[in-house]
């Protein structure tokens, strides 16, 4: 190669290639990196529980209102008189889920013997002739006088739940659950025992929930795959037998399915006539109040079936909207129930999880026409005052351990007061409290958490 005029070597050309501009923003991307940024803050769980547990309890007052109207009057009552009723359960159960939530979890915990203890009393005084009442063929109720009744084998779960739950923390803090025996005893035999009391009455429907919960509890604990498909032979099995020697269980359960009122020698008017509802409401229902269904043909329209009616009225974006709020609860329960290290908070919050969403699964299959009537309430939303206080403590036990979390609770304790403080003056920004947060958060995070 010639060199210079100078004698230095040729510089060579540097090829220049084109900067590349920046990323493209992805509107897609972003938005979905803003809900995972959202979804995995220490206080998401405690949002989605308070949230949607009052907004299903919101919507269950209007859709109560609304679908027993013609019921009432047709009994020669005032057309508010079932939602004055839930309305005034709905205001306790509001004061005992605050309470619920502002205990420790010590208090908890020593409330599970006397919720016990009392919830077995009662159940055993339903059979007592003249304090015992049978309701649409069960005896299961007790009248407080009036209008007013108790069914005290909605408090057997909250009682099943809570005592279940103490149980197994203080037998997994002296490391017996690795013995079927002492994973066994007495938890099954109390839970029969509750399932006995309730099967006098003939209330299945609530004995399938018990069973449900029992069922969460083992495997929460870690329950060995043949021990527990042992327990869950010896369910199913006693629960085919109810059923065989009952001709109103098999007439439910030959409705499944059914598109006529009448299939066979069964009298599915009900089943049908809830799948009616749920046909005639289409996508945005045909507006709130003007149901057709509630008008007599649909059978127990504000209990039981009341999400018929809210098809009917709401639409499929009404029914969506349920099944999500639901959805929303649950997920916030798991999650509350995986991130704790406490023995206690992750069985009692995995108890309630597991009977709120059973309870809503098979209420909405029965409606659905997938599975059996079973004659439980849709949990928050149905009529019945028994029903709801229960579950609106258990809610309120959710929040708490929600709120006991160490993210949620440095997360908590960054929050200050809106009104009465100066802007700009001796207080933090956004993002120095944003970080202040994490750091007390992650130093307050056990080994143990995810």
């Amino acid at each position: 190669m010639p060199g210079s005029r100078t004698g230095r070597p040729p510089a060579q050309r540097v090829v220049r290639r084109p900067v590349a501009g920046p990323p493209r923003d992805n509107p897609a991307l972003r938005l979905y990196t803003r809900a995972r940024r959202a979804w995995d803050r220490p206080l998401t769980a405690y949002y989605l529980i308070l949230g949607g547990s009052l907004l299903i309890t919101v919507l269950g007052l209007v859709m109560v209102y609304s679908a027993s109207q013609i019921t009432a009057l047709q009994m020669s009552l005032p057309g508010s008189f079932f939602f004055r009723k839930q309305f005034l359960a709905a205001a306790i159960g509001g004061l005992l889920m605050l309470a619920a939530s502002r205990m420790p979890v010590k208090l908890h915990r020593a409330l599970a013997y006397p919720i016990l203890a009392g919830a077995v009393f009662l159940m055993a005084l339903v059979q007592v002739p003249g304090i015992g009442m049978s309701v649409n063929g069960n005896q299961n109720w007790i009248s407080l006088g009036g209008s007013f009744q108790i069914q005290p084998s909605e408090f057997g779960k909250l009682a099943l739940v809570l005592w279940g739950a103490d149980l197994l923390a203080r037998k997994q803090d002296k490391r017996l659950l690795s013995q079927w025996k002492h994973l066994l005893v007495p938890l099954v035999p109390v839970a029969f025992m509750l399932l006995g009391l309730i099967m006098l009455g003939g209330d299945m429907g609530t004995a399938i929930i018990l069973t449900a919960i029992l069922f969460g509890l083992l495997w929460l604990a870690g329950a060995p795959t043949r021990l527990f498909a042992g327990v869950l032979s010896i369910a199913a099995l006693i629960g085919v037998i109810l059923i065989k020697t009952s001709p109103n269980r098999m007439a439910r359960l030959a409705c499944i399915g059914a598109t006529e009122p009448k299939s066979g020698a069964a009298d599915c008017w009900q089943a049908v006539h809830g799948i009616y509802a749920l046909a005639s409401g289409g996508i945005f229902g045909s507006g709130l109040g003007a149901s057709v269904e509630k008008w007599g043909q649909l059978p127990e329209a504000h209990t039981d079936f009341i999400f018929a009616v809210t098809g009917e009225e709401l639409g499929l974006a009404g029914t969506l909207s349920v099944l999500a709020l639901f959805a929303a609860l649950g997920y916030a329960g798991i999650r509350v129930a995986g991130r704790t290290e406490d023995p206690f908070v992750r069985y009692a919050a995995g108890g309630v999880t597991t009977w709120i969403t059973a309870q809503a699964v098979i209420n909405i299959g029965a409606v659905l026409g997938l599975l059996p009537i079973a004659g439980v309430p849709l949990p928050l939303f149905s009529y019945g005052g028994s029903a709801l206080l229960p579950t609106m403590f258990a809610i309120g036990l959710l929040i708490a351990f929600a709120r006991d979390e160490p993210a949620a609770r440095a997360a908590l304790a960054m929050r200050q007061p809106r009104f009465g403080r100066k802007r700009g003056a001796g207080g933090l920004t956004g993002a120095r409290r944003w970080n202040t947060m994490r750091r007390r958060a992650s130093a307050a995070r056990t080994s143990g958490e995810r």
